[in-house]
């Protein structure tokens, strides 16, 4: 029994990010001890469709910036976020994320703690974002900063400034490049292949199964073999190669890369959203 007390506010957050009905949500929490992260997995483990929840899910409005320097080895994905669309929409603000994009890009920043600390025009991007947020009057700041190194890096902006996008290749290729950044943007990968999936994520996931099934009052004997395949599911679903290419069904990611150069892989990707 939950030994907090479970808030309006504690539901209405759940019921936002999960879609389940208030009364489920309240069990949820309750069930949890407020642990939100737990009441995700109960919702789920007792037959919710719920989304699993994302890194990107961060700030409700803002600008996601992702650019590569000149020579496409590095590249950089921002978000700087503010609390209303009105400001994240406005041309001098989308400028001002630019000129922090740029100043990243120039001295190849390793960190958000680096970053704050690169001057633009003699004057360090920390004051310059204090300073913004006294002119406008909203709450902003860097809220999310992304980094890969590669042979090659493609980046790509979707949706007006709403989705930034990162790929790291093996070798050089802009085609794929920019089909595969679209592809992260459309489908939301967690990881690029089964193997590259946290531990943790599997057992989870596998634990969530199991407990659907016995929910379902199958035998307990065929659990873990049914279990199996759900997780096999979630790998196909969930992992970059193994999602169907989106100009093209009939084929996975890894196929439509095989298609152009066998040896062309990707090693790494970073995706950025705002809401």
């Amino acid at each position: 029994m939950s030994t907090i007390t479970i808030t309006a506010s504690d539901i209405n957050k759940l019921r936002q990010a999960t879609g389940a009905g208030m009364l489920d949500c309240r069990k949820a929490l309750t069930e949890s001890n407020g642990d939100f992260e737990a009441a995700i997995d109960w919702l789920r483990k007792h037959g919710q469709k719920v989304a699993a929840k994302r890194s990107d899910r961060e700030a409700k409005e803002g600008v996601v910036l992702a650019k590569t320097t000149a020579d496409n080895k590095t590249g950089f994905v921002i978000c700087v976020s503010c609390e209303t669309d009105f400001v994240s929409k406005n041309v001098d603000f989308v400028s001002f994320v630019q000129s922090i994009a740029d100043a990243a890009v120039i001295n190849n920043v390793k960190s958000v703690e680096e970053l704050n600390n690169v001057t633009i025009d003699g004057a360090k991007v920390a004051d310059i974002v204090n300073d913004k947020l006294a002119a406008i009057g909203e709450k902003i700041g860097i809220s999310r900063f992304e980094r890969i190194e590669a042979p090659f890096v493609a980046s790509y902006i979707h949706g007006a400034n709403r989705i930034g996008v990162l790929v790291g290749m093996s070798k050089e290729s802009t085609e794929a490049g920019k089909d595969v950044a679209m592809q992260i943007a459309a489908m939301n990968p967690l990881a690029v292949d089964e193997s590259s999936v946290p531990a943790e994520t599997v057992a989870r996931e596998k634990e969530i199964a199991i407990e659907q099934i016995k929910a379902e009052g199958k035998p307990a004997e065929m659990a873990e073999k049914i279990a199996l395949g759900k997780v096999n599911k979630f790998f196909k679903e969930n992992t970059l190669m193994a999602q169907p290419f989106v100009k093209d069904n009939s084929k996975s990611v890894a196929d439509y890369l095989k298609s152009l150069d066998a040896e062309l892989k990707v090693t790494a990707f970073k995706r950025v959203a705002i809401g």
